[in-house]
């Protein structure tokens, strides 16, 4: 039987952009700061301290995504405390950190928390009705996965 774990109506939003993407962040932060403000927020370094400054909203700033940020993040989905990912990443930019990033998107996708990866996407879920209440997330029943080499 598959577990569940609650996203409350409060949601824990990580927020990331590529250097070229932060501009469009901002811009949709700003347009969307009714419904931000209303949840707890986390960022990685240069795109938290530039949402803050501009928005002033208070937000959980962690490293630069370069210097470990990304994987910050992901270790908090891995915990379940983060609920929600919106990282606006730049698919035609090399980054030195690429294996960060690749291990960030798959921790959203194993934990299946709901994730952004650009302004289409972003706006279709911070305007989902879901957005406003709690939503039982099913969490992949790993049991097997974790005990494979030790049940035997």
């Amino acid at each position: 039987m598959a577990k569940v774990a609650m996203i409350r109506y409060r949601k824990r939003i990580a927020l990331i952009a590529h250097d070229n993407k932060k501009p469009d962040i901002l811009e949709w932060a700003k347009y969307n700061i009714g419904t931000l403000k209303q949840h707890e927020l986390y960022a990685t370094g240069t795109t938290g301290t530039l949402l803050e400054k501009e928005l002033g909203l208070e937000i959980n700033v962690f490293e630069s995504g370069p210097l470990g940020g990304d994987q910050q993040i992901g270790a908090r989905i891995a915990e379940g405390k983060i609920d929600f990912l919106i990282f606006f990443w730049d698919p035609l930019a090399q980054l030195s950190h690429d294996p960060d990033v690749k291990a960030l998107l798959r921790m959203a996708v194993v934990w299946n928390i709901p994730v952004a990866c650009n302004r289409a996407s972003a706006d279709f879920l911070i305007s989902s009705p879901l957005m406003c209440q709690d939503y039982p997330r099913i969490l992949p029943d790993y049991h097997s996965y974790r005990h494979r080499f030790t049940d035997k």
